[in-house]
């Protein structure tokens, strides 16, 4: 006698595929990673997030036993870069490094512009280090302290020129920031990262820069640039000399930036755990820690939700900021 078999409801059916699905998701979660892992530099190379960006490539690769390939997407303040890795699939495969720029200053300098979202487009999985950034002159440039740069901006309103990372960057919205509360007007030249700023300002291409200490500071030290202030709650144990925007009588400026690692919404859970761990797990070699700190940089581990408060913060202070500066990309 034959069994008699019956079809399954369409409902049992989805409930199975469902579950299939599950099955096949958790499975590959647990295998993750299974190849390389691409992490996004939204700025090009040699700057301070692209240091980072390598040491974690290089450290956190051998903890998950894959390579993780580092690739420079620079251009409008790191807005391009960072519009690819909210795109990409979240899968744990591609992912970012985020700073104050790409998840702060740049929603309020672009505004109803920029094409991603940084809390709803991003899953943070953990912020790396806090860096102070640094406005300096080059080697050549009359002014060897604020005092003097001050007077000579107030005497030639515009002449004065600085390099940025980029238009409607953190560096760019700090300086007209400042240039706002001190009453001086300065003369903006973006650049499409801090390497090629960098490169224009030690060439003596420009007057001044602002950029994060870890990529500044070999030029300072090797008296290319000459530091007039540090953006820090405190003095820099690298340039100890140099004194903080508060200790010039601008406390409003706040503190340094940071930069950390994210990925796009919708990414598992489990797979964010696992890259949280792996950095973690990297940011405690040896080596890591020292070359971080040679180059001014706090690291600053955390979890998942600690550095989506520290994103959530920066929008809001950013938009603040370029409210009272007047910031905006046309």
């Amino acid at each position: 006698m034959t069994t008699p078999t019956f079809p399954l409801s369409r409902r049992s059916a989805a409930l199975a595929l469902a579950v299939f699905a599950a099955l096949g998701a958790s499975a590959a979660q647990a295998d993750y990673p299974d190849r390389p892992i691409k992490l996004i530099v939204p700025f090009a190379a040699s700057g301070s997030t692209d240091l980072a960006a390598r040491l974690i490539g290089e450290y956190a690769a051998r903890v998950l036993g894959q390579a993780i390939v580092i690739e420079n997407r620079a251009g409008a303040g790191g807005s391009l870069g960072m519009d690819m890795v909210a795109k990409s699939k979240p899968d744990g495969y591609t992912l970012g490094m985020a700073t104050m720029s790409t998840h702060g200053s740049n929603v309020a300098a672009y505004g109803s512009r920029l094409k991603y979202d940084p809390v709803k487009d991003f899953v943070p999985v953990s912020n790396v280090a806090t860096v102070p950034s640094v406005l300096a002159v080059t080697g050549k440039f009359p002014a060897k302290n604020m005092a003097d740069f001050l007077a000579l901006a107030r005497s030639e309103p515009g002449k004065i020129t600085f390099a940025s990372p980029g238009t409607g960057s953190l560096g760019h919205s700090n300086v007209e920031y400042f240039s706002s509360l001190a009453k001086i007007k300065l003369l903006h030249v973006p650049y499409k990262g801090s390497g090629m700023a960098l490169n224009d300002a030690v060439a003596g291409q420009v007057d001044a820069i602002t950029d994060n200490l870890p990529s500044a500071l070999p030029h300072i030290k090797a008296g290319r640039l000459h530091a007039l202030a540090v953006l820090s709650d405190k003095r820099s144990p690298a340039l100890p000399d140099v004194p903080t925007y508060g200790e010039l009588g601008f406390p409003q400026m706040g503190n340094g930036g940071w930069f950390g690692v994210v990925a796009p919404a919708g990414t598992p859970p489990a797979i964010v755990k696992k890259l949280n761990q792996a950095i973690h797990t990297a940011m405690k070699e040896p080596d890591f820690i020292s070359k971080m700190e040679e180059a001014g940089a706090t690291l600053i581990p955390g979890t998942s939700a600690q550095f989506q408060a520290q994103i959530e913060q920066a929008v809001q202070r950013y938009k603040n900021v370029a409210k009272v500066a007047k910031i905006s990309v046309e």
